[in-house]
């Protein structure tokens, strides 16, 4: 049975759909996911990059993007009210629900279809916060210095394993990105043969012009 480490931020609507897709992508495989919830602002401010939604041009696009993708795969999706808005306090809340800071499927699932099932509400509103929490019952609270601090350290522990953009699929120390990388993702857990050769040279490319 294959681990795999799901590094996601509810901010990305990437992340929201490839947690939706990732059962039917994985169907009739045996693996077991472990959720983590990172900043992925953080990752941004640690590579020097903006987020998709802070470039002009680039934040329309994934905006069409994802709602034609939502629509593909059948998934419902509607925009919150503000996006990128500061996703801290839902963070937080995944990791006080258990005490690894790892939350389960149906934490991360609440958490996801608030923000991106919401009709149009805003994700971090104050009333729609607490009824969440209330709706979870974490085992601790999410202002503890203890959570605040595990969810510090899942994003350094990201940082340091190569992860830079959510969602991020750790298997085996393979680092799959992105809702595109679902079908690529299936096929290293089925154990194709392709890994033990392009995957490997790829990363041998020489880099020419640097900016």
């Amino acid at each position: 049975m294959k681990t795999i480490t799901c590094y996601l931020d509810f901010i990305s609507p990437y992340a929201y759909l490839a947690f939706e897709a990732l059962p039917q992508a994985l169907m009739g495989t045996s693996y077991r996911v472990v959720y983590r919830p990172i900043l992925f602002a953080a990752l941004l401010k640690h590579h020097g990059q903006l987020g998709p939604a802070e470039i002009a041009g680039k934040r329309e696009w994934t905006y069409r993007q994802v709602l034609w993708q939502a629509r593909q795969l059948g998934v419902p999706l509607q925009m919150p009210a503000k996006h990128p808005f500061n996703p801290l306090a839902l963070l937080r809340l995944g990791v006080a629900c258990d005490p690894q800071g790892e939350p389960s499927r149906f934490v991360c699932e609440t958490v996801f279809r608030h923000v991106w099932r919401s009709e149009g509400a805003a994700p971090d509103d104050v009333a729609r916060l607490a009824e969440l929490t209330a709706q979870l019952s974490p085992h601790r609270s999410p202002d503890a210095p203890e959570v605040k601090a595990q969810l510090k350290a899942h994003t350094d522990a990201a940082i340091e394993t190569g992860v830079f953009g959510v969602p991020t699929f750790d298997v085996d120390g393979h680092l799959f990105w992105g809702l595109d990388a679902l079908p690529m993702l299936r096929a290293y857990v089925d154990g194709d043969a392709w890994f033990d050769g392009p995957w490997v040279t790829a990363a041998s490319v020489a880099q020419g012009v640097k900016r």
